[in-house]
């Protein structure tokens, strides 16, 4: 058997009311991925408006782009770097004091390249309270990234990280514990 891209299909991929996706794509284009310098309160408001929970002291940088804000959970005192990449066809979840380096990428789907037609394959993220995802760095379908872990500047976590561990690579292997000074 042999891939074969004519037959694609989303598998069980549903991305929400037409309507809702299609005034997202506008909004995510015009004020989340844009150079301008949209105030904080505006892009939290409409995060809220398309069923994100969101909350508070979110501050989110320009040229970020989400794809799915109702599969989306951010808590409190979050950073969302420039350019970062919120690929949520699955939810993502957001812990506190929560760090998405500049260029991240959170990637929810794939396809499975065991099926002919190339189905995708989803899997949600959660990143727990008090962990940085680095600068380039991507969190692949499915992954939990722990309490306080680090992933750092251009790695790809493809696994579990644990909590207050530090992880690098590609594939991101331990590297080791995360210590904080007071």
């Amino acid at each position: 058997m042999e891939t074969d891209l004519s037959k694609f299909s989303i598998g069980n991929y549903k991305s929400g009311n037409k309507l809702k996706v299609i005034v997202w794509f506008f909004i995510n284009y015009y004020i989340f991925n844009s150079a301008f310098p949209w105030p904080n309160r505006v892009k939290v408001f409409l995060l809220r408006l398309f069923g994100a929970k969101v909350g508070v002291g979110l501050n989110i940088k320009n040229k970020v782009r989400i794809k799915n804000p109702w599969r989306l959970v951010i808590g409190n005192y979050c950073w969302i770097g420039e350019s970062a990449w919120i690929d949520n066809l699955e939810n993502v979840t957001l812990g506190n004091n929560v760090c998405i380096s500049q260029g991240a990428m959170l990637l929810t789907g794939n396809h499975d390249y065991t099926k002919s037609d190339f189905p995708y394959r989803l899997g949600p993220i959660e990143i727990e309270d008090g962990a940085w995802i680095g600068a380039q760095s991507v969190v692949c379908p499915g992954i939990i990234c722990r309490s306080h872990s680090i992933l750092t500047v251009n790695s790809v976590a493809t696994k579990e990280l644990d909590a207050w561990s530090i992880y690098s690579g590609n594939p991101a292997i331990f590297a080791r514990s995360r210590k904080m000074n007071e």
